[in-house]
């Protein structure tokens, strides 16, 4: 089992900087993290990307391009959100994503969705 555990949330002022940072622990085997990143959630809306890197590239919501920057290091299965000139309209809960995927002769393509916990980000004007 996989669990992403979170930190790096809070309350700052618009304008201000806030990192997440987010780790994934338990048994994953070397290299299987494909993609990890950062979803959120505000109230009433539905969840949406923010950020990840994966196989495909690096992906950012139009909304956060040039003052957020998502950065991962594989060897510590880690993936951190540096977010700068936060707006009130940044304000959700942030979810650290990651997809596995293990592939094998038995069972062929495997992929794994974990979320973390989520993290609250209240940014205000």
């Amino acid at each position: 089992q996989v669990q992403l555990v979170e930190s790096g949330g809070g309350a700052v002022q618009a304008g201000g900087s806030l990192t997440l940072s987010c780790v994934a622990a338990g048994t994953i085997f070397r290299n299987s993290i494909d993609t990890m990143g950062w979803y959120r959630q505000a109230p009433g809306k539905q969840r949406e990307l923010v950020a990840a890197i994966g196989s495909s590239g690096i992906n950012y919501a139009d909304s956060v391009k040039g003052r957020f920057t998502v950065s991962r290091d594989n060897a510590k299965n880690t993936v951190d959100l540096q977010m700068n000139n936060l707006k009130p309209e940044d304000t959700a809960i942030y979810y650290c994503n990651a997809i596995l995927v293990v592939s094998t002769i038995e069972r062929g393509r495997q992929e794994t969705t974990y979320w973390g916990q989520g993290t609250q980000v209240t940014v205000s004007s």
